[in-house]
């Protein structure tokens, strides 16, 4: 790395040389205007929209356009008496907890590195901040600018945060703001389960910018002359659900999956409370069980009622028709030996 400023850290007596280094670098893939046809690259000229002819930098001034077409030129002897804390110094104002620093003030990053024999007092400034767990506000002037700045610890290394000035914070003018929404408690219960369900250890190297890396397999694949394998398509995200109970149910159980987790299993032999997602499971089953149960009933009931009717159908076929009796041996014989009456 580079040095991009040197200069010193006013801790109360204590000067403490150090050097400026740029604490983060974007990784954003550029390009060059270029002509479609031939490949050589757009120049722009510097015009003026006066008088026509190129200007040179040594004649370019700063103008401030104070409206009506009317315009404010300040040259560099105008800039060159304005109050600057130091252009070579880091005045350290006080020490506050690190959490009452809005984010939204951090601005840029920038590593401080201890110069020649200020060793030691970096090293001090650096402990008594870790042991009071609090941050310094400073000021410092970078680049012909005033700005406010934490100084804070950072793997054993002070890191030097500029901050935008509060008037640089746009005020948020929103017309929900004003509308009165109500949440409902299941609602909200339901989301916070949702943040359950989602909840880890943030660890950013894991991440990664899929966009990029795709771009350059395409510059790759184009200064090696190979075929360009159209990047898969990223899937699209859900429309808006209807009813943000169930979506927020089907938010944490996709969530759940992901993890590895098995679903919540509502009642039974859980022994905890009954969760928003357990209850609604639970009374699903409860229902389905009970659509399933009552057929079953129903069809019991009619073989009953058949059996029932079954049964005296059976006792009246006997009834009406008994078995004849056999009639004696004798009465047979003596009917057929009987003498014949003569009409």
């Amino acid at each position: 790395m580079r040095a991009i400023w040197k200069g010193a850290v006013s801790f109360g007596l204590v000067s403490i040389g150090v050097k400026l280094y740029s604490a983060t670098e974007e990784k954003d893939i550029r390009f060059h205007q270029v002509h479609r046809e031939d490949g050589g690259r757009i120049r722009y000229k510097r015009t003026c929209s006066v008088c026509g002819e190129e200007v040179t930098y040594d004649d370019i001034a700063k103008g401030y356009d104070i409206g009506g077409g009317e315009m404010v030129i300040l040259t560099d002897e105008d800039f060159a008496d304005l109050p600057l804390t130091s252009s070579r110094a880091i005045d350290v104002l006080e020490f506050v907890p690190a959490e009452q620093v809005d984010p939204i003030l951090y601005n840029k990053a920038y590593f401080l590195e201890p110069e020649g024999a200020a060793t030691k007092p970096y090293v001090l400034l650096r402990d008594a901040l870790i042991d009071s767990e609090r941050v310094a506000i400073v000021k410092v002037a970078l680049r012909q600018r005033e700005q406010l700045a934490t100084l804070r610890v950072r793997e054993g290394v002070l890191l030097l945060n500029t901050m935008l000035w509060p008037d640089e914070i746009r005020t948020p003018d929103f017309g929900f703001l004003d509308e009165d929404l109500k949440v409902r408690p299941p609602e909200l219960a339901m989301a916070s389960s949702l943040i359950d369900s989602m909840t880890g250890e943030f660890e950013p190297d894991v991440f990664t910018d899929d966009y990029r890396a795709a771009l350059q397999e395409v510059i790759d694949a184009k200064v090696e002359g190979r075929e360009v394998v159209q990047p898969e398509e990223v899937e699209e995200a859900p429309a808006a659900a209807v009813d943000l109970m169930a979506a927020l149910k089907a938010s944490v159980e996709r969530a759940k999956a992901a993890r590895g987790e098995q679903p919540a299993r509502g009642g039974g032999g859980g022994g905890g409370e009954p969760t928003p997602i357990s209850s609604a499971r639970s009374a699903q089953k409860a229902a389905e069980k009970k659509t399933a149960k009552a057929p079953a009933k129903k069809t019991t009931a009619k073989k009953t009622t058949e059996k029932k009717t079954a049964e005296p159908a059976k006792k009246t076929a006997a009834k009406k028709t008994p078995a004849k009796k056999a009639e004696p041996a004798k009465k047979q014989a003596a009917r057929k030996t009987a003498p014949r009456k003569s009409a």
